[in-house]
């Protein structure tokens, strides 16, 4: 089951579990679409690609409650677009 990450790891916006703006990596890494675009849709994490993350019905969230755990890990934007220009 999906964790549902409240924020984006890089900018720390809030991401509800309805937002339209999370994408996710298939570890869940959670960013922001805006984030994503920077990133040039290439996780820094694990180097995947993102996809919107799906949202939870909300009848379902007192069973299956989302995260509350924050993982705020600014990428370091410059070394992460070197790295893919080398590949």
């Amino acid at each position: 089951m999906l964790e549902i990450r409240p924020t984006c790891e890089n900018c720390n916006k809030k991401l509800p579990y309805n937002s339209n703006e999370a994408m996710i990596c298939t570890f869940e890494c959670t960013f922001c679409k805006d984030c994503v675009v920077l990133l040039q849709e290439v996780c820094p994490n694990c180097g995947g690609g993102f996809e919107k993350r799906p949202i939870r019905p909300e009848k379902l969230l007192k069973k299956y409650p989302v995260s509350t755990t924050i993982i705020h890990k600014p990428v370091d934007l410059e070394a992460h677009l070197k790295k893919l220009q080398s590949q």
